[in-house]
């Protein structure tokens, strides 16, 4: 008998030796269902003790809806601290103390309300876990059925509907809780009429015109052919609201050839020797129009490219604008320098300001 090295006998000799090759497993099938465990479901459900003791579960409502109470208190408060601590222009005091407070109103509305909502729900709501298979979006009519169902089942569990003075304050928290955000936003608009604002600016008759932002006075023998300036009318920087005053009153000037220029009837005086000046807020969103074209004589607004051509009255050749800049009439005094001769005639700025 022949003998291998491990001095096991085998098969006779010559007789070939047959080696066997493990199994093929597919991957998909690698893992063995029998030792996958086993799903161990949901924990016994603890009750609280606000479920097992009717005190406590009226404690626990008191507090709820005590913090929505102070929910809308501190709404409330917030409002009255806007009005009672108002901002007084060049008092740093009264910021501080305006923001403190308006803070401090929307803080505690927010929080309570927050807090309030939380402890309801860990303590007076139903707290057991739940499982839910998920459902097409539009289910069958049974199903639908049983969704009422279950937001009754809700209400009922949540004490939504039993628990009045907790439903009444929540409704009156959720009310108080947006009104420091109305009033803030509210404080946005113009506090005047902004069409009255908008209608009147600084120019009127005899207002020199001057350099932005020195304030030097402009004689017409300074302004050439293909020129532009930056014009602000004379007594402006003295003003405590210049900024606001300048918004309206900014005026570009040119020069050119008169015979360049197509004057509509009753504006024949309103130039000089070829000087015009029309007002530098776009009437599309208020942009200041500060780019010219010397060989187009056209005015670009960067914001959105409205395009207002100086030779026709400043009218819209291009762009989201939908009316020509106001002109400013001008003339000449005695010394020579570029005075208006009165306001604009219709309100600077946008399309969207209703006008008379």
């Amino acid at each position: 008998m022949a003998q291998h090295d491990d001095g096991g006998e085998n098969a006779t000799a010559g007789s070939a030796v047959v080696k066997s090759e493990p199994p093929v497993v597919s991957p998909g099938t690698a893992v063995i269902p029998s030792d996958a465990f086993e799903n161990p479901g949901l924990p016994p459900h603890r009750l609280r003790a606000t479920d097992l003791d009717p005190h406590k579960d009226r404690v626990a409502e008191r507090r709820v809806y005590t913090l929505f109470f102070l929910s809308i208190v501190g709404s409330l408060f917030a409002v009255a601290s806007y009005v009672a601590f108002p901002i007084i222009p060049g008092n740093t005091m009264s910021v501080r103390l305006n923001t403190l407070m308006l803070g401090l109103g929307i803080a505690l509305g927010l929080l309570a309300i927050g807090i309030g909502a939380i402890y309801w729900s860990k303590n007076l709501m139903r707290g057991d876990e739940l499982t839910e298979s998920r459902h097409p979006i539009r289910g069958s009519a049974a199903t639908r059925e049983r969704a009422v169902e279950i937001f009754k089942e809700g209400n009922e569990e949540s004490g939504f509907g039993r628990r009045t003075l907790i439903r009444n304050t929540l409704i009156g928290a959720l009310v108080a809780t947006p009104l420091p955000a109305v009033v803030l936003f509210r404080d946005l608009a113009p506090a005047a009429d902004p069409v009255a604002q908008l209608e009147h600016t600084m120019w009127a008759k005899g207002t020199r015109l001057t350099h932005d932002p020195t304030g030097v006075p402009i004689k017409a023998a300074d302004v050439t052919l293909g020129s532009v300036f930056h014009v602000i009318p004379e007594g402006l920087n003295d003003k405590a609201d210049r900024l606001e005053e300048k918004a309206k009153a900014a005026v570009l000037l040119m020069r050119l050839l008169p015979a360049d220029l197509h004057i509509s009837p009753g504006r024949e005086s309103w130039n000089y020797n070829g000087i015009v000046a029309y007002s530098k807020i776009c009437t599309h969103v208020g942009c200041p129009v500060a780019l010219y074209e010397q060989q187009t004589h056209h005015l670009l607004c960067p914001c959105h490219s409205s395009t207002f051509d100086v030779t026709n009255e400043c009218e819209v050749i291009f762009g989201p604008a939908k009316r020509p800049l106001p002109q400013l009439p001008i003339a000449v005094d005695s010394e020579g320098y570029l005075v208006a001769q009165s306001d604009f005639h219709e309100p600077v700025g946008p399309s969207f300001w209703e006008r008379t």
